[in-house]
Formats: structure tokens, C-alpha cells, sequence
């Protein structure tokens, strides 16, 4: 058993222009009736964040479904600030990073042979997350080519996304192709959906 999310994480967002965003986009959902401004945090399990905005009468309308009668989901987490989002419960690494510059694949969890990460090779990337948290600067060095490579920069596994701004849909029917493509547009960068459980 568990919870189980989707996720849309905005990729280019500054930590600076996230909060305003945020709130362009919650009126946004708010106005087509996806979600209210009622704050709940039932069934919600973001992180970093406590509440999130409670489902609205035209929920459906971001699923392309029409509304089961049998299911209602749950909260609409915004979790606002430079984090690293990841899809699985008790997950903090990336499987894996590849070098933009080089292409190399560096495996820092070795399915199926390990299922935690190698503390070695993942020290400077998390090294560099950690400073990127704190001041929007990070990088990690490759340790095939030798470049130092800021970390929002390197291609990491699916389930590991770095960026500013996320939308949590707890509980949610798969959210529509649709709804997602608009979902982007209206952020106006690029963007990186995950799926997960907690």
C-alpha cells in the first residue's frame, strides 16, 4: 500500500522568480476550477511542504477523464525553492548522472546488484546539490573528461529532478497529456513530470 503522486517540476525557474510563478499558476487552476484556495493536508506527503490546495469541482478537467464519482484526490502540494525531487519512498541519490559534455554514464546505484548508493561516487554530486541548494551555484566534476559541470546541467535518471518550483498531485488519476502540455506553456520553461509513491 501507499500514496501515490505525479509530479511536475519546472527545470529552469530561479529560485527568485518561483514564488510569483507559483502563484500565477494556482490562480490559474484555481480559475478553471482544478483546484480551490482551501489548504489541506490529508493524504498529502510532499516533503518540504505541510498543505496543499484542495481539489475543485473541475478536477477531472486535468485528467481528460470524466470525474469517477468513486474517487476524489487529494491536495495539490507547491513546494517552492531549489530542491531535488525525488519519485521513490526512502530515495535521496540519483541511479545515475551523465556528463552533458562527455556523455559518459556514471552509475552511482548498481541495479540489481546494490540498491543503496555508492557514497564515493556520489559525494561530489551531492556535494554540489548541496551548494546549489543553498546558493544556486553547484557543480560536480566528471570523472572521465575532467569537466566541472554545474549540476542542474548533468542528465540524471528519472527519478531524481533538480529544479526551483514542483506541483505535487497526491492522489490523482494520470494527469492528462493535454493538461501537462498547457501545464508548460504556461510556465514557460521546460519541464520534467515524475511519478511516485510514498
Amino acid at each position: 500500500m501507499g500514496d501515490f503522486f505525479e509530479r511536475i517540476v519546472d527545470l529552469e525557474v530561479t529560485a527568485e522568480e518561483a514564488g510569483p510563478l507559483a502563484e500565477r499558476m494556482v490562480d490559474w487552476m484555481v480559475a478553471e476550477g482544478v483546484i480551490t484556495r482551501e489548504m489541506s493536508g490529508d493524504a498529502m506527503y510532499s516533503l518540504s511542504v505541510d498543505e496543499g490546495h484542495v481539489p475543485g469541482p473541475n478536477w477531472a478537467r486535468a485528467t481528460g477523464n470524466p470525474a469517477d464519482l468513486g474517487w476524489w484526490p487529494g491536495p495539490v502540494a507547491v513546494v517552492v525553492g531549489r530542491d531535488s525531487h525525488v519519485g521513490g519512498q526512502g530515495m535521496a541519490e540519483a541511479e545515475y548522472a551523465v556528463c552533458p559534455r562527455c556523455e559518459t554514464r556514471t552509475v552511482v546505484i548498481d541495479y540489481p546488484e546494490r540498491f543503496e548508493a555508492d557514497r564515493a561516487v556520489w559525494q561530489p554530486f551531492g556535494d554540489g546539490i548541496t551548494a546549489w541548494k543553498e546558493t544556486g551555484e553547484g557543480s560536480a566534476p566528471c570523472a572521465t573528461c575532467g569537466a566541472s559541470v554545474p549540476v542542474t546541467e548533468w542528465e540524471w535518471d528519472t527519478n531524481f529532478v533538480l529544479g526551483a518550483l514542483a506541483f505535487d498531485f497526491w492522489g490523482w488519476p494520470p494527469l492528462s497529456a493535454e493538461f501537462q502540455a498547457e501545464f508548460g506553456h504556461r510556465l514557460g520553461h521546460r519541464t520534467e513530470e515524475q511519478m511516485g509513491k510514498f
